[in-house]
């Protein structure tokens, strides 16, 4: 089947199983096949066309940009990975020892139930949306210690958002100096001149879930990790970079996803294309990026956890075709 095969498939899935609002794929940085669709109407307002200008949510693909923005710092020489994280409310108490690269690799040992569904358990939930929604980080780094830091992976928003909190201390200005740092630094030198951050009532970028772009510069930003940090010969991140974000920290298999998904850090992996990185996000936002085949897929729209197996696997099929 050819690669608009494969799109028509994708698109053409029966409304149970979700909808697409927008497939981007990139050959080598050039667009090969692009194709939008139509948001539904929801609690938040009125539906309509997507088109090539439509900024769609970017769920936990934004995980991924924070490891992005973590590495121009690094780059900057103002974050070690290694060291203590840069959380004062942690001075003196058993977390003092949890490091940035903890936090990377969701591996803190701090207690977190990300769940999407029940409010009763979920404390992704209680912090976006309930206790924590005027200071996401503040709520994430008061929940109590239940490992040892480094020993057991936890996948956990709340801690992409302490790592939010600690490179705004570091940036400084508040909301302001954030969002001038991801435009000047990241967004802007990556091409993703529609991308917007948003913020919690605390000034704090919620890297864990909200960066709202046009489908093609979320696929840019697949790009700069496909050309290992680089943008028209400037180098955004340092090197090395893309390889430590892919490098293995934990397997997940995915709810009977054929060979499940590894994780690094802020980064999935997909067995299946070795060499690959990837950033996922609910509801069946994807950035596929395959080097071997130089690739980057992004798949933006409305799809249920419990139905993703069929797209995954569509995706799947998508790459094997280009």
């Amino acid at each position: 089947m050819t690669v608009e095969d494969r799109i028509d498939d994708i698109f053409g899935r029966p409304p149970e199983l979700g909808i697409t609002l927008a497939l981007v794929v990139l050959r080598g940085g050039d667009v090969v096949a692009e194709r939008y669709g139509t948001m539904p109407d929801t609690p938040f307002g009125p539906g309509g066309p997507v088109g090539a200008d439509t900024r769609l949510v970017s769920w936990s693909t934004a995980k991924s940009i924070t490891h992005a923005a973590v590495g121009v710092l690094v780059n900057d020489g103002l974050i070690d990975p290694e060291a203590p994280a840069q959380v004062p409310a942690w001075t003196g108490t058993d977390k003092e020892p949890i490091t940035l690269l903890d936090l990377l690799e969701m591996r803190p040992g701090l207690q977190f139930v990300e769940d999407y569904v029940d409010a009763n358990v979920s404390h992704c939930i209680d912090m976006l949306f309930g206790a924590g929604s005027d200071d996401h980080a503040a709520y994430a780094a008061q929940l109590p210690v239940e490992h040892s830091p480094g020993k057991v992976w936890n996948y956990s928003s709340g801690t992409t958002n302490i790592i939010c909190r600690i490179m705004g201390d570091v940036v400084g200005g508040g909301e302001a100096g954030m969002r001038s740092f991801l435009r000047d630094r990241l967004f802007g030198p990556a091409g993703m001149e529609s991308a917007e951050p948003r913020f919690d009532t605390a000034g704090t970028w919620v890297g864990s879930s909200y960066v709202d772009a046009a489908a093609r510069d979320f696929a840019r930003f697949g790009e700069l990790y496909r050309n290992d940090g680089i943008v028209n010969g400037r180098r955004i991140l340092p090197e090395g970079w893309v390889d430590h974000g892919r490098t293995f920290v934990a397997h997940d298999p995915a709810d009977g996803v054929p060979g499940g998904f590894d994780y690094g850090r802020h980064w999935w992996m997909w067995p299946a294309f070795p060499g690959s990185i990837a950033a996922h996000g609910y509801e069946g936002q994807y950035i596929v990026v395959v080097p071997d085949r130089e690739l980057v897929v992004v798949h933006l729209g409305k799809t249920a956890a419990a139905v993703r197996k069929p797209l995954i696997a569509q995706l799947h099929e998508l790459v094997l075709a280009c």
